[in-house]
């Protein structure tokens, strides 16, 4: 079976664009070993939910869901949204606009 050089690429740069964000430290990195999830794959939900930019990420202890929750500030435009995937379980939990283009 021959695979083609573009889908080749495309899973390389994929597989090192996870690797390299998951070399850097997040705020709230100590509740790690609570998650169920990791931070990489909460990512990949959180960029699914809001295709953009991920320009802040932490997990925290919060209300909602199981109560552990990784919380993302994604940037698309000139528009940021917060979205929340619960650490344990993967759901996302809040998909909402931020900043001044909120209501």
């Amino acid at each position: 079976m021959k695979v083609s050089t573009k889908l080749a690429s495309g899973i390389l740069g994929g597989v090192l664009f996870l690797y390299a964000f998951g070399a850097y430290a997040f705020t709230g990195q100590e509740l790690a070993g609570e998650a169920k999830i990791s931070i990489a794959q909460a990512r990949i939900t959180a960029l699914r939910a809001y295709p953009g930019s991920i320009t802040d990420e932490e997990l925290e202890k919060e209300k909602g869901g199981s109560g552990l929750r990784y919380s993302f500030d994604i940037k698309k435009g000139g528009v940021s949204h917060e979205v929340g995937v619960d650490a344990r379980t993967g759901a996302v939990l809040e998909n909402s606009i931020e900043g001044n283009h909120a209501d």
